[in-house]
């Protein structure tokens, strides 16, 4: 009697770990897609107007050009924050490592106003964002790692009437 329970039982326990087994692949590739190919990003905040919104634009980065160190000046990029380190910021990069870069020093301990002039270290980037009075980036924390670069951001998805691509602007 158990036998035969078990052998009617046989083709739903298959069916059910066919089906764990193929939801276990869809998530197993989202992950794979969302780490490495392209992931979606919120910006909030004032610090990259007229670019963004300052009520937010949802946003798609691709990871690949980070990785195969192919990210340039002008590209908006997502950087994991070198203050907060749980925080992703979005910000234009203005310098690449070598380059020159002259800035406003306006940070709230040497509020001097006084313009300054960094070259860019081996290895490391500087950024800013596009409303520069109010953003928090390289001329308040120096520059920033290379290995920090998450992603580049290549299109706005929402809201749809900024639905379109991001481009490089020239600095």
């Amino acid at each position: 009697m158990a036998l035969q329970n078990l052998r009617e039982l046989t083709p739903i326990f298959k069916e059910g770990f066919g089906l764990t087994l193929r939801v276990a692949k869809f998530f197993c590739s989202l992950h794979v897609i969302n780490s490495y190919l392209c992931t979606f990003a919120l910006s909030q905040g004032p610090s990259m107007l007229p670019t963004f919104n300052l009520t937010g634009n949802l946003v798609l980065a691709e990871r690949l050009s980070t990785r195969l160190g192919q990210a340039g000046k002008g590209d908006v990029v997502l950087i994991r924050s070198p203050r907060e380190p749980r925080k992703v910021v979005i910000k234009r990069i203005v310098g690449m490592e070598g380059d020159t870069v002259s800035y406003v020093n306006s940070d709230s301990k040497n509020a001097d106003g006084k313009e300054a002039t960094i070259v860019v270290p081996k290895g490391h980037i500087w950024i800013e964002g596009d409303n520069k009075s109010l953003s928090r980036d390289s001329r308040l924390f120096g520059p920033v790692p290379y290995g920090l670069l998450e992603g580049r951001v290549f299109w706005v998805m929402w809201p749809p009437e900024d639905f379109g691509s991001v481009g490089k602007k020239s600095t």
